[in-house]
């Protein structure tokens, strides 16, 4: 079992929050300063260079950024040595649905789970939210490919065949 951390700046609408509930639940510990985030986490960043693959096992942990990228000052985590950033994966979320790149903090953690070889965490992760198991559903056939490459460039490659 991967340790899950998300830095929240309180930018989001708290009746949405996906991360909320995850930590109602037990199932993840939110970080209120960017300098509170392990150094030695995968962290979860869209705008990362490298693509998350199964070559970043073992995971000491894993930290999304759940805030606004508009107010997210990405100075502030471009130093970290394992940044990450998922590949085309389509939203289920209710407010996103079918969107690609719009993943909630649960979406991102589930995918994570799921190309880092954790399938069981990646499921009681979604099933944190009554659309969660549904996102597993709409991404089966990428997330089982990705969660084969070997490396961030197979990952790459991979992704090309839904753009």
């Amino acid at each position: 079992m991967i340790p899950l951390y998300a830095f929240r700046d309180n930018s989001c609408d708290p009746k949405k929050c996906t991360v909320k509930r995850l930590e109602r639940s037990g199932l993840v510990r939110v970080l209120s300063k960017i300098s509170h985030i392990p150094r030695n986490t995968v962290l979860l960043d869209p705008t990362a260079p490298q693509a998350l693959s199964p070559a970043d096992c073992p995971a000491r942990s894993l930290t999304a950024l759940d805030c606004s990228w508009e107010v997210l000052d990405t100075g502030a985590v471009s130093s970290w040595r394992k940044r990450r950033a998922l590949p085309f994966l389509v939203a289920a979320n209710p407010v996103n649905f079918g969107r690609p790149w719009r993943l909630t903090s649960v979406e991102a953690f589930g995918a994570a789970l799921f190309i880092l070889g954790e399938r069981n965490q990646a499921s009681v992760v979604l099933e944190s939210q009554n659309w969660g198991p549904r996102f597993l559903e709409l991404n089966e056939e990428p997330l089982s490919l990705y969660a084969r490459a070997n490396d961030s460039s197979a990952i790459l490659e991979i992704q090309k065949m839904y753009l």
